[in-house]
């Protein structure tokens, strides 16, 4: 499910931009400044309803107008209309086929999309909170069940941890909430493990594909150790919740533990083999959606000669290939990007070059 057409008003420094993107390979190349990464915050928007650079709706829209549009057209033989518009007073209106929809998940559902970009290359040096993020884009797209629990989770937990603040609550008073927790703790728990064994999979896949990094091991650690039971630790951890005011332990502290040869790998790892490594997460994720869905994943792809030395963008290209996915990429220069893909992928192209907000499509190889 190609994004097939574009239009972007007023997003940063694009007053007005029309594309007709190709349903395999883009290359958006330009100085940087221009506007290429813009394109890309577009097309992710059109997933998700929001930016991937700021969460904040003022430093996105254009200085001189009170609001964004943006229109994408998804499909080839049907096509699903999609419209996003913010304004500087924080609103946000979607429509997917002429219709109002509240919720983002229905929107990703539509166009899913993976990002591959400078935030993404923390995936191993940063916090918890992204690789669980990692692991619940997983779930949310191959458990159609997932994203009602979760969201239960999340209320779950912020009533409990609101009466927690107050302070002076007993057990009976928070047993309620407790009981609830643990079912949804468990049920999310039953999830991500679902989707984390065909993540493995095709992870392992790829392993002999990243020469010199060694032996790849990631373990799902749900946020309270096994064996334990869960009831019995929010009973344990009473005292020390209500000193602290929120919920110490349960899947909102679940992580991914990546190792490599048995060792930490933010340790071992240098900076070009953590981002490899990374790379290879994201294009697993595509992986493991394409089988369970029948479907291909939108990559975003930004600024990557940046972020990997040729010969890894290469080993990137050919991934990414391999999926038959739409893949829409950034870089200063055109000749650095069309160099890593394969040359049939070549035939799969349309290049468009952007120069102080405005885009214009250009001949492949044309610079």
């Amino acid at each position: 499910m190609p994004l097939t057409r574009l239009i972007v008003d007023n997003l940063r420094n694009l007053k007005h931009v029309e594309l007709k993107p190709h349903p395999r390979l883009n290359v958006i190349y330009g100085a940087n400044g221009s506007g290429k990464t813009s394109l890309l915050e577009a097309v992710n928007m059109l997933s998700l309803g929001r930016s991937f650079r700021s969460h904040r709706s003022k430093p996105i829209i254009n200085y001189d107008t009170d609001r964004l549009t943006l229109y994408g057209e998804v499909g080839l033989e049907r096509v699903t209309r999609i419209g996003v518009e913010k304004t500087r007073q924080g609103d946000t209106s979607i429509r997917v086929d002429g219709r109002n929809i509240l919720s983002a998940a229905e929107l990703a559902e539509h166009l899913p999309v993976l990002a591959l970009n400078a935030d993404s290359f923390e995936l191993i040096t940063g916090s918890p909170k992204l690789r669980r993020q990692l692991l619940d884009w997983l779930a949310f797209h191959v458990e159609p069940s997932f994203y009602g629990v979760w969201r239960n989770l999340q209320h779950c937990l912020k009533q409990r941890n609101s009466l927690l603040r107050r302070g002076r609550i007993s057990g009976p008073e928070l047993r309620p909430w407790d009981q609830q927790l643990v079912t949804l703790s468990a049920a999310i728990d039953e999830h991500r493990r679902r989707s984390f064994s065909p993540f493995l999979d095709a992870l392992n896949s790829l392993e002999d594909l990243l020469p010199g990094v060694g032996e790849i091991n990631l373990e799902y650690r749900r946020g309270w150790k096994r064996g334990e039971d869960y009831q019995e630790l929010l009973e344990a951890h009473l005292e020390q919740d209500l000193l602290r005011g929120f919920t110490q332990v349960g899947p909102h502290r679940a992580d991914i533990k990546i190792t490599v040869n048995g060792e930490n790998a933010a340790d071992v790892l240098s900076r070009g083999q953590q981002k490899v490594v990374v790379a290879a997460l994201v294009v697993a994720q595509g992986m493991v959606f394409n089988q369970h869905t029948g479907k291909q994943v939108l990559y975003l792809v930004d600024d990557l000669p940046a972020e990997l030395d040729q010969d890894r963008s290469r080993q990137l290209g050919g991934w990414l290939s391999g999926l038959n996915a739409q893949v829409f990429i950034t870089g200063v220069e055109q000749g650095a990007l069309i160099g890593m893909w394969p040359e049939t992928e070549l035939q799969n192209a349309a290049v468009f070059h952007v120069e102080h907000g405005k885009v214009s499509q250009e001949t492949l190889g044309a610079e």
